[in-house]
Parts: C-alpha cells; structure tokens; sequence
C-alpha cells in the first residue's frame, strides 16, 4: 500500500512537470508569433534564449520517466501514461525548437519591409497554437474526441501551407528583389505546418494513453521529417 501511495505521487508530480513544460511551449508559440507580427526584436530574442529553458524541462522530466520505469516498472495504464510522457515531450521539445526557429527568422528580416502584408502566415500561426492547446486539452481532460479533432484538423493547415507556398512563388516570380524574403517567410511556414505536425502527434499519444490504440507506425512520427 506504501509502495502505490509513493508511486502515485511519483506520477502524479510527473504530470505537474509534464503540464508546466506544456505552459511553457503554448508561451513560446504565442511569443514567436507577436514577434513576427510586430517585427519586435526583443521578443524574438526572448523566444530564442528560452528554448534552451525548455530543452532542460524535458530532460527534468525524461529523468522521472526512466527513474519511474526502472524502480517501479509500471504496468498497463500507468506504463501507456509514463511512456506517453516520454514521447509528448519530444513532441513539445520540438515545437519549441521551431519556435526558436521562427524567432531566428524575424531577427533576420527585422528591418526590411514585409514583400506584402502578412495575412495568411497569422491565420496559419494563430491555427497551429490553437492545435497545439487543443492537444494539450485533450491531454489534461484525457479527451479522445477533442484528441482526435486534433488530428484532422492538420489537413487545414496543410491547405493553409501550400497556399502560401504558391503564394511566395509567385511574388518571387514577379520581382527577383523579393526572394530572400520570400524564402524565410517559406521556412517560417514550414516551420508553422512542422508544429501542427506535432500536435497531431501528441492528440494520437493522447488517444494511446487513454484507449491502448495506437495510430503511429513504429519508429515513425510526423514532424520528424
């Protein structure tokens, strides 16, 4: 009884750190994306150095992971929890190194005019965060069903990447002037679709946690390529 009442509370604090690192990544995203909007040099700064806070969150919280496993070698629902933790945090490491990415990004065209006002990269940011909380949500609320809305709805956010895609083309088709520009604000989409990409990963981890189905092919997750 001693032994479930210590190990509840080892899960129970892995989960506390497993949402403190979700705040964080939900923070960056916003960070990065007022950074873009508003050319704001700071921010983008800011955004940058603390991906590096993150990186060290989840190597807090792989720690627990593996102590938990080797010491209390979890079975059923708490081992599909522990190593849906394991895997949720690669996930979010990585939305935040594409944040930092972005951040990067903005510090580069910081002082050059936009080739053409930013309307769709917003809507593609603004889409891509609100997957990202929903997942998280579905996270929190063990929701399958809000989990699996997650995942379809990264095929507008797809729809949303190639038209912007199409998009910075053609300005650079047009004007010559315009391709640097037009090929970090290529990455900075790509780098948004990379996000929606992991968000779709942790609505299936969620899904695998709470019913045991899982959706990935082995050694394969989306984002990863």
């Amino acid at each position: 009884m001693v032994t479930r009442i210590v190990f509840e509370k080892e899960l129970k604090d892995l989960h506390i750190e497993l949402l403190k690192m979700c705040g964080m990544v939900e923070e960056s995203i916003e960070r990065t994306i007022e950074a873009l909007n508003k050319k704001d040099a700071k921010i983008a700064h800011e955004v940058f150095a603390n991906d590096d806070v993150i990186d060290e969150q989840e190597k807090i919280i792989e720690r627990k992971c593996l102590n938990i496993i080797a010491r209390q070698q979890p079975l059923a629902k708490d081992l599909r929890f522990v190593s849906t933790t394991l895997k949720i945090i690669t996930d979010l490491e990585r939305i935040a190194d594409q944040s930092a990415d972005i951040a990067e990004i903005t510090l580069r065209i910081v002082d050059q005019p936009y080739i053409k006002p930013l309307v769709d990269i917003p809507k593609m940011a603004e889409f891509t965060r609100f997957m990202v909380k929903e997942s998280i949500d579905a996270y929190v609320s063990e929701d399958v069903e809000l989990a699996r809305k997650v995942c379809k709805d990264d095929n507008i956010v797809d729809d949303l990447f190639i038209k912007i895609t199409l998009d910075l083309v053609n300005i650079m088709k047009s004007d010559s002037n315009t391709v640097d520009q037009a090929i970090n604000l290529m990455f900075v989409a790509k780098y948004l679709e990379r996000m929606s990409d992991h968000a779709t990963n942790i609505g299936e981890w969620v899904i695998y946690n709470v019913t045991g189905e899982q959706k990935h092919a082995p050694g394969f997750e989306k984002g990863q390529r």
